[in-house]
Formats: C-alpha cells, structure tokens, sequence
C-alpha cells in the first residue's frame, strides 16, 4: 500500500542527531571523569571510541527511522516492534563486533549501552507509527476529499445539463422564426452563431469554473444570436476592462440571465431591450435589463436561476443575489 507522503531527509538527519546526542548523553556526562581515570596516552583512542559511538547511534537511528517509514507498513504496533528491535540487535552485534576489533571489550555488555539500544528501537518504533497513522488519516481525508469533488463535478453536470434543452427549445424557436421571413442571410448567420453557442454549451460539461473572458465571448455569440432574431431591438453593452478577464466564474453564468430576458419579455420596437453587464466594486458582474412583462407570461419552473444558484453554491460557495425591481431587473455574479 502506497502512502501519500514524503520525509525530508535532511530534517531526519537532523533528528537522528539530536536523538543520538541524546541517547549518548550519559556517555557525554562521564567522559571527563573517565579520561581523568586513564592514562593520557589512551586518550586519544577513548576519545575516536567516543565519536564512533556517537555516529554509531546517528546513522543507526537514521536507518531505522527510514525503514519504519518505507518498509513498514503494519499498523499493528506490536510487529513494527518485533521489526524494529530485530533490527536494533543486529546493530547491537554489529557494535560488539567493532568493539572486540578494537578490543573495548568493557563497553559492550554494561547496563547503559544495552538500555541506549532499547531507547533506539522504542522511539523509532513509536515514530514510525505515529507518521504510519498520520499518513493514513491523510489518505482518508484525501479520498473523502476526491469523492466530495467527484460528487460535486456530478451535481455541476447534473445541473447545467438540466439548462441545454431549455436553451435549445428557444433557439429553434428564434430559427423557425427566421425561416418564415426567408431571410436567408441572416438564417445562415443566426444557424453559424448557434453551433458556435452549443459548442460552447458541449464543452462546458467537461469545465467548472472558466475564465470571465471565455464566458464574454460566449455572451458576445448570443449576443449576434439575439439581434439578428429580434431585429436589432435586444441590445448588449458588456463593460468590463481586459484585466478582470481571468477572474473566474461558473462555466454558462451568462445563459439563463440572458435567455431569462427574452422568455419573460416583450421585446419589440416600443420595448427596445438593453441588457447592461459590467462589473461593480465588490467585484461582482452585474446583469441588469428593464423589464417588459409579457401579458401572457409563459409557463416555466424556474430552472434557469435555481441552477445558477446552485452552481454558485457548489463552485464558488458564494450566492448570487437578484433583485427584482418593477423597473429593473438585477442579478450580482460573484467572481473568484
């Protein structure tokens, strides 16, 4: 079973180190009194004994700490422990072996140098199972993470899927509509912006969020859709500067708003429809248009906005607000 972590190993070095300072303390506190108890000419060999020890224990703690880590992956405590001190008294004999060969024969058997052993094997084993632990809380809480973000991905779909019928049903509306004048030019226009619209629409299922200057151009082709269908009497003016174009908002934001306006309004040569889209101070893109009522307005469930409410939810943990005014009808757009 691969974990997902790292060590660093110059920080394990470092604490193999202070480990090792600290299990040879007690050799570090006697060493005074034991060369003031030799002869001077066996002090320097004492002293290379010493620093052997000292190293002994660093690289020992170092290799056993790097074993517990990547070889050991049990999360019974009980057989890292019979790892680890099998370990630790292979080292032990490898230490009595260098010891006979330097004929130090008194340190290998005392009390102190066989509880140093335990140390090392005690604390490595703790370690390595503390971070075996943690490394599995961590992959926990990476898959429950990945199956929040696979869920959410779902839902975003689930949701902008439920937006293409609606918008495709009133594009082929605006088409037949076209098609009865026999304007042939402005059918083919209307027809070309349309499969631009909807390959937008395809790639979107694939997208979250997506640049606010993808989701302008988008509005730019809806935009040709719309005047060429109502004659020039649905207006956009789309003001927002070139260096808020990489802010980020939910893929097909724009649709709904826009479609919205036509589906609930007269949009005629006495009601010219102007949608303003720009972005305020609290840096949120602002969708307003006048409102026109129809007489007989048309039967809908509302799908448009409560999708769009949805997805901010979901992508962007921010709400959008709407206000509804008799006059003028506003929609605020957080921006990541």
């Amino acid at each position: 079973m691969n974990f997902p972590y790292k060590y660093n190993s110059t920080k394990l070095l470092l604490i193999s180190v202070i480990s090792a300072v600290f299990i040879v303390y007690p050799n570090i506190a006697c060493l005074s009194w034991e060369l003031s108890q030799m002869d001077k000419t066996v002090h320097p060999a004492h002293l290379s004994f010493f620093f052997f020890r000292f190293v002994f224990f660093t690289v020992l703690i170092y290799i056993i700490l790097i074993y517990n880590l990547e070889k050991i992956k049990t999360v019974l405590f009980k057989k890292r422990l019979i790892q680890t001190f099998l370990l630790a008294l292979i080292a032990y004999l490898v230490y009595v072996c260098i010891s006979y060969l330097f004929s130090i024969k008194a340190d290998c058997f005392t009390s102190i140098l066989l509880f140093q052993f335990f140390v090392v094997g005690i604390v490595c084993t703790f370690v390595g199972h503390v971070f075996l632990l943690y490394a599995v809380q961590l992959k926990k809480e990476q898959e429950i993470e990945q199956l929040k973000i696979e869920n959410l991905q779902s839902r975003c779909s689930a949701l902008t899927n439920q937006i293409n019928p609606h918008f495709f049903f009133n594009s082929l509306n605006g088409l037949s509509a076209l098609i009865r004048k026999k304007n042939e030019e402005n059918t083919l226009a209307y027809v070309n912006k349309l499969s631009d619209v909807f390959r937008y629409i395809l790639q979107s299922e694939k997208k979250g969020l997506v640049a606010l200057g993808e989701e302008l151009e988008f509005a730019e082709a809806f935009r040709y859709m719309m005047e060429v269908r109502f004659a020039n009497k649905l207006v956009f003016n789309i003001i927002v500067g070139k260096d808020k174009m990489e802010l980020k908002i939910p893929v097909l934001s724009l649709l709904p708003l826009i479609d919205n306006v036509v589906v609930h309004n007269i949009i005629d040569s006495q009601h010219k429809m102007v949608v303003d889209i720009w972005l305020n101070k609290q840096m949120e893109l602002v969708v307003s248009n006048p409102v026109f009522p129809k007489h007989a307005q048309e039967v809908t469930n509302g799908t448009g906005l409560h999708n769009l409410e949805n997805r901010f939810s979901l992508l962007m943990n921010r709400q959008i607000r709407i206000e509804p005014g008799e006059k003028i009808f506003r929609v605020y757009l957080p921006l990541k």
